[in-house]
């Protein structure tokens, strides 16, 4: 159980000192998401 505890803690320790790696890679998934989006409604106006 102590083992667990501590895992966990390592984890979100972890999790937390990585927040600004995650956040930049959220952003880029966005633009991304954002241009697929455009592409999609370029080719839809040219159906």
């Amino acid at each position: 159980m102590e083992k667990l505890v501590a895992l966990i803690l390592l984890v979100a320790i972890g999790g937390l000192s990585a927040c600004n790696t995650i956040e930049g890679a959220g952003k880029d998934i966005q633009s991304g998401g954002d241009a697929v989006s455009d592409a999609a409604r370029d080719v839809k106006k040219d159906l």
